[in-house]
């Protein structure tokens, strides 16, 4: 079969969509014909070399995909030949004390299909069976494939460990980009008046149309400066801060008191300065979140499939032309995601 692929670290060059051998079915496994699959700022950090992860080369990249069953491992009952499925990439060992109380992401050796082990970005691929949700025959396959890991990562967050209502205030940071372009919807729809920020007027509209209330450009004005201005000196309730260091003390001063930052990442670097004095207080809570449990990826998932979220996407390409969609995602210009397709699919 092809698939998307690497033999070492490095820039987009080493990414080749070449032949590799056919994955094998376990006895928990599903076999999945891909027909669509999209891409995260995962993968680029993945390509370039994450600190701590050992990978087996060559790596098979991807954590987003779709399509139909083709196999089934001998434990399998969930599913069957033929059924639609989404791949939700968090993977855990389903024994140690997290597991047990159902808190699947935090598992002591929880990892990410295309992170931590070969992905599918490829014609096929062979994902444990926990780790895939029925997809309704309605849903395209470019949705499918492009909305498990931000919706339910952007879900948690704002849900289960933020616990946003309605009339709370909720700044999003990269609103256009995928955590941020869910977690806009996501508030919205909780009934929370949403502050997005984006670097472009361009994006800054495409949050406007997904529910942000208010848009910020961060390259023109200090978006704490901002908040401060658009809730006169209140302060927001919830910061969804995916960015880091560029922005996580500017964060921590948006927020009114007793308010929650909440951060799945940190695309500027993993050292942020953090003024205790304000934390203490203005009794500020800072919150981490991982992707989510297999009931709240359902949840959020339900809601897109009947159309309640929806997912914009840039372009979709051939897998053969990975390089290039890495450097849409790198260049950071536009908005929407990227989709790639095997070529034994793609249809111009």
């Amino acid at each position: 079969m092809k698939a998307v692929q690497f033999s070492q670290h490095g820039d987009r060059s080493v990414l080749t969509y070449d032949d590799h051998p056919e994955p094998s079915v376990g006895d928990g496994d599903v076999m999945v014909d891909i027909k669509a699959a999209a891409l995260n700022h995962l993968d680029m950090h993945t390509r370039r070399g994450v600190p701590g992860i050992e990978l087996s080369f060559p790596h098979i990249a991807g954590s987003d995909g779709a399509g139909v069953v083709t196999e089934v491992g001998d434990t399998v009952t969930r599913f069957e030949r033929g059924d639609r499925v989404a791949v939700s990439p968090g993977r855990w060992c389903g024994q140690c004390e997290f597991c047990r109380h159902g808190e699947h992401s935090m598992c002591d050796s929880y990892h990410l299909i295309g992170e931590h082990v070969d992905g599918v970005h490829a014609e096929r691929a062979a994902v444990p069976a926990e780790c895939l949700i029925p997809v309704p025959d309605h849903v395209g396959w470019e949705t499918a494939g492009s909305v498990a890991l931000v919706f339910q990562t952007a879900w948690r967050m704002l849900h289960t460990r933020a616990g946003i209502g309605a009339g709370d205030h909720v700044l999003v940071h990269g609103a256009s980009g995928g955590v941020g372009h869910a977690a806009v919807q996501i508030a919205a729809h909780a009934g929370a008046t949403v502050y997005a920020t984006g670097s472009t007027e361009a994006k800054l509209d495409h949050a406007r149309t997904y529910g942000a209330e208010h848009a910020i450009n961060y390259d023109e004005q200090s978006f704490d400066e901002e908040i401060y201005q658009l809730t006169d000196g209140r302060g927001v309730d919830v910061v969804v801060d995916h960015i880091g260091p560029a922005t996580w003390e500017a964060s921590l001063k948006s927020l009114t008191k007793g308010g929650t930052l909440v951060t799945c990442g940190a695309t500027t670097g993993p050292i942020a300065k953090t003024n205790i004095n304000r934390l203490f207080w203005n009794q500020l809570e800072i919150v981490g979140s991982t992707m989510a449990t297999p009931g709240e990826a359902d949840d959020v998932l339900d809601l897109v499939w009947d159309g309640t979220f929806s997912v914009h996407h840039r372009e979709v390409l051939a897998m053969s032309e990975i390089q290039r969609a890495h450097q849409l995602l790198e260049d950071r210009t536009g908005f929407g995601k990227v989709v790639v397709v095997p070529d034994s699919e793609y249809d111009a």
